[in-house]
């Protein structure tokens, strides 16, 4: 599952270098920065050569609402990182629906592993990012798939800080230039939204510069 962001980047890594063959799936739900998300899923399918990709979409998150990130109507806050207060730019029940979608077609392949690059540990604190939840989902998919269906939800990244996330996908050799993080903005990273915030920490942690453009200099505080 990847969606064109540095955590989903990094767990594709992950899974490359335990030597599993790579299947990449995209699903565009009516976020503001679908357009740039879909350049850099097809870009990181092209550099790591991926055995096949399925783009799709799950429009109805985006018909629902309740979300920033699929509802105009609601503003993306900055500056504003809360780890106590689910943020406005949750998506209600996300991962439950791509993971669906992740199910079905893993089951159509024949694959064993579904890797999403979820973190808990350094995060905006979405409940579907927890690894009870994911634990949870395994039990539901053992249940509704084919009774010789083996799959197993993967998150290498879990319990990672974001410079952890970083160090990792430098060792690995991930192009984080060609990744996209930001909830606003399709050309230049706004720094400023949940995720850019939390993205600009790790790279700063890290003692590293972030390879992608921001419209201010970011700080280096």
């Amino acid at each position: 599952m990847v969606s064109g962001g540095l955590d989903s980047s990094v767990a594709a890594a992950c899974a490359r270098s335990e030597g599993h063959e790579l299947y990449f799936l995209h699903i565009s739900y009516g976020q503001r920065t679908r357009e740039r998300e879909a350049r850099a899923f097809n870009q990181l399918a092209e550099h790591y050569q991926v055995a096949d990709r399925l783009v799709t979409e799950a429009r109805h998150l985006q018909e629902i609402g309740g979300s920033a990130l699929t509802d105009p109507g609601i503003s993306i806050p900055e500056d504003d990182m809360n780890p106590e207060v689910i943020p406005v730019t949750y998506v209600p029940f996300r991962n439950a629906n791509l993971l669906a979608a992740a199910v079905s077609w893993a089951e159509v392949l024949n694959a064993n592993h579904i890797y999403i690059g979820a973190v808990e540990e350094d995060s905006s604190g979405y409940p579907d990012c927890r690894s009870s939840f994911f634990e949870a989902f395994e039990k539901v998919i053992a249940a509704g798939t084919k009774p010789e269906t083996r799959i197993s939800i993967e998150t290498p990244l879990i319990r990672m800080k974001k410079k952890e996330i970083v160090l990792k996908g430098v060792e690995l050799g991930v192009p984080l230039e060609k990744t996209w993080s930001c909830y606003r903005n399709q050309e230049r990273a706004c720094g400023s939204c949940d995720s850019c915030l939390l993205r600009l920490k790790g790279f700063r942690e890290a003692g590293l510069s972030d390879p992608i453009q921001y419209e201010l200099s970011p700080s280096t505080s």
